[in-house]
C-alpha cells in the first residue's frame, strides 16, 4: 500500500493499512495466490484510490503511476479507480476489520496523525454490515443518530455507543474495529468499552467519559440515517464498445448488447463493456497500440464524463489473458488458449496461471474437497437410492424395477443417502418432466420440505430440470438414466404409445451416461452420438461416425434395459431401406465433425442476496472463505455450472422463503443469458457436502458445532440448568435479544414459575394447546 506525498510513491506502514486521509490519493497493490488441486492461479489487482479532498494533480500523478507499474508487471494487473465511499466490495475485502477515513492529509495543509501517540481526541461514524467503513465526524452529539454505531477514541480509552437502532451484525463489526484500532495504533494497551444506547444507565462510567467529552446529552437524537446503498445491483443492461481516436477526437461506436460473446474482442483494439448501474471495464487488446493501451484509463474516464454517469462509477482495466472474474461473467462463454476439455485435463490461463494434470479419482473425494467441487460430485455415487413419484400430489414409491426410468409427464423425488465420517448424509433430488402440471410441480416442492422435515432438515435440496441433470445426479443411476418425453410411469396409465421410437444416447461410463427420447424423424440424428431406434419388428443401434468405443459400450447397455429384443447394429452411411422408412424418410440431420466442448473458465463467485427493496441485490464477497458466511443472511455460491443457495440458521423468513425464488431471479437477469434451468441446490448451515465446502480453503467442518456449543454454553436453557430474567426476553425486537435465543421459542429461555406467571398456564397444558392459541397466549405477554 502507497500514499501519494509531494507526487511521489511513499510506502504506507502496515500497522496503517486500512487508514484513509481524505486529502491524499493511494495504491493498493494485491497479488493473490489461490492453489487447488487442479491449478495454482496467480493474480495482481493495482487500485487506486482517490480521497475527496485530494487534489486533480495528485489523482492524476496516481493514475500515471498505476499506468507504469501495470507496464512494468507486464500488463498483466487489473487495473480499478475507487473513490472515497464508493470503493468496490473486493477493495473493502482487503481490510477486514474496516475502513477509517482520516481528515487531513499533505495536500490539504493537515499534519499526518501519529499512530503511536495517546494524545488522541476523535469521533468515528461507523457505518456497513458485511464491509465497515468509520468516518471522523464533529466530536459532539450532533453527529450522533439512533441507527449507527460511534467510537469515541480518546487514545487510551476507546468507547463504544451502539444506536438503540442498530443490529448485532453491525455491533460486532464495530467492536472488531475497535480492536484492530487499539492492537495496530496502540499495541494493544487501548482500554474498549460498549455503552448500549438503549440502555445506558447500565454503563454510568462510560458515559460520564461521554459526557465530559461531548457535553450533556440531549434529550433527542436523530433518526437513524438509511444506510447508503453501494452494493451491486444486477443488471442485464450490458453493452460493448469499440473506443478509438479518429482526427484527435474520441469515437465510442457500439459494437454489442448482451450477452457478449468473446469472438468480440478483437486483440487488435481496446474495448469499453458497460455494465450500467455498475462499473465500466476497459480491455485491451495484446497487439493493441502502446499508446491505446496507456491511454486505457484515461478513455475509460472520458467515457465516464461523455455518458454523464455519477463521478463515483467503478472502472475496472485488464489487458487481454489477465481479465477479472467478474468481466468474464458478463460473457455468455469464455474459453482460454490452449484448453481442453476432461476430467483431469491440462490447460494454460494466460501468463498468470498454471494448471496441472490431475487424474480424476472418485476415492479421492473426501480426501481433497476441491476436486470434489470441481467435478460437482459428493462421492462414488455408491449410497443408496429412495424414488417417489407425486401421484394425486402425493408420494407414491417407484418399482425399484424401473429405476432411472422417468417421463416427461411427471415429478419425482430422489433421496440419496451416503456416509461421510460413518455420519448419514442426505441429497433430495426433485426432479421436474417438462410436461407435469403446475400442481404437480407444487406438490412436487410441498413433498420435498415434507420429506425434509422427517430427516430433520439435513438433505441438501436440488431442483432438477428435465434434460439439465447434474453430474451426481446422472451417476446414482449407474448408467441407466432414461427420460421418456411424455406419458407417466403411474401405474395403470394409459400412455401414447407409437411403434416408432428414438433415443439418443450420450455418456462414456456409468457416471456420465443417459438416453433420452427424441422426435422419431431423421433430422434428430448427429454423427457424434449413438441412437437407438425402436420400431414393432427390430431395434436398431445407430452409430455415428464420431461416437466412441466407450459410448457404444453404454449405449448398448441402455438398450438392455429398454429393448428386450435382438439389436441391430447399424453405422452411419450403412442404414438399410427400413430404418430410414421408420424415421418417415432419409433428411438432412447434423453431420459437423466433432467439436470437442471446451470447459468454460468461469471462477466460482460468492454473494450475500437479498430482494427486500423489490429487485435482487446482492453484495459480492471477494476471496471468500467460510468466516464470510453469514449467519444471519442467505448467501449464494455461483459455479457457473450450479448454484448453491447457503441458508444461515439466523436468516430471516421472509429471506429463506424467497431463496429459490431470488436464485432464479439471478439466472434470469444475468448479463451472460444464463440458461434459467441451471441447476439450484439449497443447503443448510451445518450440512454441506463437499461439492459445496470445497470451493472454499481450508474449510472446517466443527466450525458450526463448536457455535451451536457455544450457543447452547451462553443461552440459559434446560441443559444447562439456567434460564433467562423475563426482562431480557418480554417485549424486545429480535436484534436486542441475548446471543443465541430463537425469537420465535422465546418462553423455551423462562424458569417454570416465570412461564406460568407470563403465560397462565403451565409447559405441559400450553403444548396441548393449538398453535393459534400459542401464538396469541406469547403476543399477550410480549413472548412474541
Amino acid at each position: 500500500m502507497f500514499s501519494l506525498q509531494n507526487m511521489k510513491m511513499v510506502s504506507v506502514p502496515t500497522k496503517a493499512f486500512g487508514n484513509f486521509f481524505e486529502g491524499d490519493c493511494y495504491i493498493v497493490l494485491n497479488v493473490g495466490t489461490k492453489q487447488s488441486i487442479l491449478m495454482l492461479l496467480i493474480s495482481i489487482d493495482v487500485h487506486y484510490w482517490i480521497g475527496n479532498s485530494s487534489s486533480q494533480d495528485e489523482q492524476g500523478a496516481a493514475a500515471i503511476y498505476v499506468t507504469q507499474l501495470d507496464e512494468y508487471l507486464g500488463g498483466s494487473p487489473v487495473q480499478y479507480r475507487e473513490v472515497q465511499g464508493y470503493e468496490s466490495p473486493q477493495f473493502r475485502s482487503y481490510f477486514k476489520s474496516g475502513i477509517i477515513y482520516k481528515t487531513g492529509g499533505v495536500s490539504s495543509g493537515f499534519t499526518h496523525v501519529d499512530t503511536n501517540s495517546y494524545n488522541i481526541l476523535r469521533l468515528m461514524h461507523v457505518k456497513g454490515k458485511k464491509h465497515v467503513t468509520a468516518k471522523e465526524v464533529e466530536v459532539s452529539w450532533n453527529s450522533f443518530n439512533n441507527g449507527d454505531i460511534f467510537l469515541l477514541d480518546t487514545g487510551k480509552l476507546i468507547v463504544q455507543w451502539n444506536g438503540p437502532q442498530s443490529n448485532r451484525t453491525e455491533k460486532l463489526k464495530a467492536v472488531l474495529l475497535a480492536q484492530d484500532i487499539r492492537d495496530r495504533e496502540r499495541g494493544g494497551r487501548a482500554q474498549i468499552g460498549v455503552v448500549e444506547g438503549s440502555n445506558e444507565r447500565e454503563s454510568p462510567e462510560l458515559m460520564k467519559i461521554m459526557t465530559t467529552v461531548l457535553g450533556e446529552k440531549p434529550n433527542k437524537l436523530k433518526d437513524a440515517i438509511p444506510d447508503e446503498k453501494h452494493d451491486q445491483m444486477q443488471t442485464n443492461s450490458v453493452r460493448l464498445y469499440h473506443v478509438f481516436e479518429n482526427g484527435g477526437n474520441l469515437v465510442v461506436q457500439e459494437v454489442a448488447t448482451q450477452p457478449l460473446t468473446q469472438d468480440l474482442l478483437l486483440s487488435s483494439d481496446c474495448f469499453i463493456v458497460d455494465h450500467k448501474g455498475s462499473s465500466v471495464m476497459v480491455w485491451k487488446g495484446k497487439r493493441a497500440s502502446k499508446v491505446e493501451r496507456q491511454e486505457a484509463m484515461n478513455r475509460a474516464l472520458g467515457y465516464i464524463k461523455a455518458k454523464n454517469y455519477p463521478p463515483s462509477t467503478g472502472v475496472e482495466v485488464m489487458s487481454e489473458g489477465g481479465e477479472s472474474a467478474m468481466f468474464k461473467h458478463l460473457f455468455k462463454s469464455w474459453t482460454e488458449k490452449g484448453q481442453t476439455k476432461g476430467l483431469g485435463s491440462t490447460h494454460t490461463v494466460g501468463k498468470i496461471a498454471k494448471v496441472d494434470q490431475v487424474k480424476f479419482d472418485v476415492m479421492e473425494l473426501h480426501a481433497h474437497p476441491e476436486l470434489a467441487a470441481q467435478q460437482r460430485m459428493v462421492d462414488d455415487a455408491s449410497g443408496d437410492v429412495t424414488v417417489w413419484r407425486i401421484e394425486n400430489l402425493e408420494l407414491v414409491e417407484v418399482d425399484p424395477k424401473t429405476l432411472g426410468q422417468f417421463y416427461g409427464g411427471d415429478c419425482y423425488l430422489v433421496l440419496y443417502t451416503y456416509l461421510r465420517s460413518n455420519q448419514k448424509q442426505y441429497i433430495l433430488y426433485m426432479w421436474q418432466g417438462r410436461h407435469a402440471t403446475q400442481d404437480e410441480i407444487a406438490a412436487c416442492a410441498y413433498q420435498a420440505v415434507t420429506v425434509d422435515s422427517k430427516y430433520n432438515g439435513a438433505p441438501v435440496q436440488v431442483r432438477v430440470v428435465m434434460g439439465k441433470e447434474p453430474r451426481h445426479f446422472l451417476a446414482i443411476f449407474k448408467g441407466k438414466f432414461i427420460i421418456f418425453e411424455g406419458g407417466t410411469g403411474r401405474a395403470g396409465a394409459a400412455n401414447p404409445e407409437s411403434s416408432t421410437r428414438l433415443f439418443q444416447v450420450r455418456g462414456t461410463n456409468e457416471m456420465n451416461t443417459k438416453a433420452t427420447e427424441v422426435p422419431a424423424r431423421a433430422s434428430s440424428l448427429n454423427s457424434n452420438d449413438v441412437f437407438l431406434l425402436k420400431t414393432d419388428r427390430v431395434c436398431y443401434l445407430w452409430y455415428g461416425k464420431g461416437c466412441s468405443g466407450d459410448e457404444r459400450v453404454m449405449a448398448k447397455t441402455t438398450s438392455d434395459v429398454l429393448f428386450r429384443q435382438d439389436k441391430q447394429v447399424v453405422m452411419e452411411g450403412q442404414e438399410p431401406a427400413n430404418f430410414w422408412v421408420a424415421l418417415g424418410g432419409k433428411s438432412s440431420y447434423a453431420s459437423d465433425k466433432r467439436l470437442q466442448k471446451e470447459e468454460l473458465i468461469h471462477s466460482p463467485r460468492l454473494f450475500e442476496c437479498s430482494n427486500q427493496t423489490g429487485r435482487f441485490r446482492m453484495t459480492e464477497v471477494y476471496d471468500f472463505a467460510q468466516s464470510d458466511l453469514d449467519e444471519d443472511d442467505v448467501m449464494l455460491l455461483d459455479t457457473w455450472e450450479e448454484l448453491f443457495l447457503w441458508i444461515g440458521k439466523h436468516a430471516n423468513k421472509s429471506e429463506t422463503t424467497d431463496a429459490w425464488k431470488s436464485a432464479q431471479e439471478y439466472l434470469r437477469s444475468h448479463p451472460a443469458g444464463r440458461d434459467p434451468d441451471t441447476p439450484i441446490i439449497s443447503i443448510k448451515q451445518g450440512n454441506e457436502p463437499p461439492t459445496f465446502t470445497g470451493w472454499f480453503d481450508a474449510w472446517d467442518p466443527l466450525k458450526w458445532k463448536v457455535s451451536l456449543i457455544a450457543d447452547l454454553s451462553n443461552s440459559p436453557n434446560r441443559a444447562c440448568g439456567k434460564y433467562l430474567d423475563p426482562k431480557l426476553l418480554v417485549n424486545k425486537e429480535a436484534s436486542e435479544l441475548p446471543e443465541g435465543v430463537d425469537p420465535s421459542q422465546r418462553e423455551e429461555y423462562l424458569s417454570d414459575v416465570d412461564f406460568e406467571s407470563l403465560l397462565g398456564t403451565n409447559r405441559a397444558d400450553f403444548q396441548r394447546l393449538p398453535k393459534w392459541r400459542q401464538n396469541d397466549l406469547k403476543k399477550k405477554a410480549g413472548l412474541f
